[in-house]
């Protein structure tokens, strides 16, 4: 079988959806990855994919731009001729979609969550909602990574009836092994690892650390991510004043998150919206008690013995949770990380994910 996978971006696929990508190839099937070309994609090449590179800009939405890739995947179908068409995340959703629908080749998305365009109850929102309800229509199968962005969808008459839920893109135990919790001699280290932006939570992340790190001698506050460009100006400033008065540390864009999460004791998490939250899951995965947003893609993947919910958009909901668990005795966070882990390895499992999509490719 011939599979087209239509993302956005190479080292998304490569983080979370190795498995199944190496799953296809080594079941015999031919994989075409088309998605912007950048130093990730030999990574993808190294397993076995073929790589058709696209011009696909993740940011913003302008029509001819759109129009003309919507004509480049046109084209992409029209020569490789696949038998099933693979898409995630939503600019390749809708236009990958739509490209497949007319086509008629077989296509199946993955909405990996919803984002604030989409929220959005003005022009663009009701524009997103209409053009997904037509390219979900045909789809064969429609999968969301959490239970509320499911709802929101269907209630918009979308995906009602193809629809099925995974649980995000699910964790590789293997690579992020638990991890023995560490001592608190030199203090506690608070970690943030999230792209710098409003809506991952960044400003109340700012606030609580403000607030605690001189309130707490023994606390410390970490960050590890990159700068979204149309929001360096602002943040950039910031984190560099933070750091010069002790505040925080910054760590940038690494490639070795697993081991900075290892070193640290508690991990934050204040994102406004999430398809599933990676970084809670490898969080959890990896033996750390959470604290993240009480709202969907966040909020399924702890349990009250593992972490603890606050409310999104709220520094003071944030600095209260976190209070809460210092708290707690050194042995009490341990244990949460604790159960932390053997509720991913039961219900997150990366394994999970590519037994999903390798039967509804078998179905074809």
């Amino acid at each position: 079988m011939k599979i087209v996978i239509i993302s956005n971006y190479a080292n998304g696929l490569i983080l979370f959806r190795k498995e199944v990508i190496s799953s296809f190839i080594e079941n015999n099937n031919e994989v075409i990855i088309s998605i912007p070309w950048d130093e990730n994609c030999s990574k993808l090449e190294e397993l076995g994919a073929r790589i058709v590179p696209s011009h696909l800009e993740r940011r913003g939405m302008n029509p001819l731009k759109d129009f003309k890739l919507l004509l480049e995947y046109l084209s992409l179908l029209k020569t490789e001729k696949p038998d099933i068409v693979l898409t995630y995340t939503i600019k390749p959703n809708l236009y990958g979609g739509l490209a497949s629908a007319l086509k008629k080749i077989p296509y199946m998305m993955n909405i990996t969550g919803l984002g604030t365009a989409l929220e959005n109850p003005g022009l663009l929102g009701k524009i997103l909602i209409a053009f997904y309800k037509i390219v979900t229509a045909k789809a064969k199968c429609v999968f969301f990574q959490n239970s509320g962005n499911m709802k929101f969808m269907q209630d918009r008459g979308i995906a009602q009836n193809n629809s099925k839920l995974l649980p995000g893109s699910g964790v590789n135990l293997d690579e992020h092994p638990f991890e023995k919790y560490p001592s608190e001699e030199k203090g506690i280290r608070i970690l943030a690892v999230l792209r710098v932006m409003k809506d991952k939570g960044i400003e109340e992340y700012f606030k609580a650390a403000q607030a605690l790190s001189s309130k707490y001698s023994n606390v410390s506050f970490e960050l590890v991510g990159e700068y979204e460009e149309d929001s360096r100006s602002k943040y950039e400033p910031m984190i560099c004043a933070f750091e010069k008065q002790g505040i925080l540390k910054y760590y940038g864009h690494i490639d070795n998150v697993p081991e900075v999460m290892a070193n640290s004791h508690i991990i934050v998490h204040p994102s406004y919206h999430e398809g599933l939250s990676n970084v809670c899951l490898e969080a959890a995965a990896c033996g750390r008690p959470v604290l993240t947003t009480d709202v969907p893609g966040c909020r399924e993947t702890i349990i009250p013995d593992s972490g603890i919910l606050f409310s999104a958009r709220n520094s003071d909901a944030l600095i209260s949770a976190l209070e809460t668990i210092l708290s707690y005795s050194l042995e009490q966070r341990e244990q949460m990380g604790i159960s932390g882990r053997k509720y991913i390895e039961c219900h997150f499992s990366r394994q999970i994910v590519v037994d999903i999509y390798q039967n509804a490719i078998n179905t074809l």
